[in-house]
């Protein structure tokens, strides 16, 4: 009987790991447990035991298949960049996971698009990395996360647990008093992204200097010509929105050691978007002005001429898409004009390009573009807007069912485009058949079926990555989960109403 030959190690080999057997739960739990331990090395300022973290976590493979599987799933996981490489299938992911390493790597140029911008519509400069960047920068991203959750208190814009509604919440809470500000500055950076100094990043960012420095230089290609970059942070990485948040990071503080109590104060940041509210537009010119000014210009920023402005509360602004503004000394938020107007325009132009397709093709088109949109101002005072929205969009309708029945009656096509559902009466729906085959009214989702409910602004000092906030977050994930499960019961009686009545029996 021959004796079984084992590997060099005297272990037995073991099961080669699939893409599909990966156990995704533990991997998230074992980066999270180093994320806190970087965390809380960064708090006490040790800032070689935060190097030294930094580097065991970006060394994990727990950390390499989460960021792999982070840029194979989000929207940008099918589009190549200058290799015209797509890791599509399992096999392709694994090897992926294994390749990524910090010896020998060297990115590769950027391939260079351009896209139009929602209001302006100049051409703004998009930069694609290959995939292997993408998953080194999603890999880094997860070390220095944990430090940027330490930025400036009330910034919120592309950080865990933050989003746009709690900037809107707390430009309500900084303005809604009798005695609050009256003023505001809305500041916009000019070309953010394209003018950090590379030499400012390098000395102030708390990550691997020698891959930021690779990043940072890599180039463009650009009608097959390569283009070097001496500035900014290409648009379109996954690092950069992080990178530019501590960036800007300070600026809080620069501004609270400046002014007084008086003074009435207040940043809230999102991106390179923010405002800061004053006592008197004196206050703001020539006290707030030229600290903001002299902060953005040690990091290589300015000031954009066009788009800064100083306002008083009862003309109002718009932030976010929302127009902020007092109305008799009662402060409203409601979806702002430009907003609504390019949305409108995007429904009014999906309903014209789809002029012979089939009304069900159509609705599965219109309802997550309405439902968005309703969903991203449900938490604002919006229910005039959203009527505005269905009467608009059902003249769209009507105009398109009208074009395509240009010899039948107005009794006709209300018969064959629209039904009655309770004390609706112009539902627009198509009938549709499940995979049992049962029949049901595929509905168009109507704005004012999105329930407005105020949201409640994260702690400004909340850190997901302290041990003291744990059961916060953990709170407030379950009241998210709970208004998710609301909002989908909502979505289901639309798609089946077959669905409410089996189910509430």
């Amino acid at each position: 009987m021959t004796a079984q030959v084992l590997p060099a190690t005297g272990a037995p080999r073991a099961r080669a790991q699939t893409w599909d057997t990966i156990q995704w739960n533990h991997a998230k739990t074992h980066v999270k447990r180093l994320q806190i331990r970087i965390a809380k090395a960064y708090r006490e300022g040790k800032t070689g035991k935060v190097k030294a973290l930094q580097w065991l976590l970006t060394h994990s493979r727990s950390a390499k298949l989460l960021a792999v599987k982070r840029v194979t799933e989000n929207r940008g996981g099918k589009t190549p960049g200058v290799d015209k490489v797509v890791w599509r299938t399992a096999n392709q992911k694994i090897k992926a996971v294994s390749a990524l390493k910090r010896h020998g790597y060297q990115p590769q140029p950027l391939r260079r698009i351009y896209i139009p911008k929602k209001q302006s519509g100049k051409l703004r400069p998009l930069s694609i990395p290959a995939m292997e960047c993408r998953a080194q920068q999603a890999l880094h991203l997860l070390a220095l996360e944990p430090i940027e959750t330490m930025a400036d208190k009330n910034a919120y814009g592309f950080r865990p647990h933050r989003s746009t509604a709690d900037a809107i919440e707390r430009c309500f809470t900084a303005l809604s008093r009798r005695r609050s500000a009256q003023y505001i500055l809305e500041g916009d950076i000019q070309a953010c992204f394209d003018t950090i100094s590379h030499s400012w990043l390098l000395k102030n960012i708390p990550m691997d200097k020698a891959i930021l420095a690779k990043w940072l230089t890599a180039g463009y290609i650009e009608n097959k010509c390569l283009f070097p970059t001496s500035l900014g942070t290409p648009q379109g990485s996954l690092i950069s929105p992080s990178l530019l948040t501590i960036t800007l990071s300070g600026l809080e503080l620069a501004l609270q050691a400046a002014t007084a109590k008086n003074d009435k104060v207040h940043l809230c940041t999102y991106a390179d978007d923010f405002i800061i509210t004053g006592a008197s537009s004196e206050v703001l010119t020539e006290t707030i002005r030229p600290i903001v000014e002299s902060f953005l210009a040690e990091r290589g920023l300015a000031l954009s001429p066009a788009k800064t402005r100083i306002t008083h509360i009862n003309e109002g602004f718009d932030f976010l898409g929302v127009n902020i503004r007092k109305y008799k000394g009662k402060l409203i938020c409601k979806p702002a004009k430009g907003n609504l107007k390019a949305f409108l325009q995007n429904i009014r132009d999906t309903i014209k390009s789809n002029a012979t397709a089939k009304t069900e093709n159509l609705i599965r088109l219109l309802n997550p573009k309405i439902r968005g949109w309703a969903n991203y101002h449900s938490h604002i005072c919006a229910k005039q807007t959203f009527s505005k929205v269905n009467h608009t969009v059902f003249k769209a309708l009507w105009r398109w069912a009208k074009r395509r029945h240009s010899n039948k009656g107005a009794g006709w096509i209300r018969r064959k485009y629209f039904r009655s559902e309770g004390h609706r009466h112009w539902v627009f729906s198509a009938t549709i058949k499940d995979k049992q085959g049962r029949k049901s009214h595929l509905e168009l989702v109507e704005a004012t079926q999105i329930p407005i409910k105020r949201h409640i602004k994260i702690k400004a000092e909340a850190n997901p990555y302290h041990p003291a906030y744990s059961n916060y977050f953990e709170e407030r994930l379950a009241r998210r989960k709970e208004s998710t499960k609301q909002r989908s019961r909502i979505s289901k009686k639309i798609w089946f109403p077959w669905w409410e009545s089996e189910h509430d029996e």
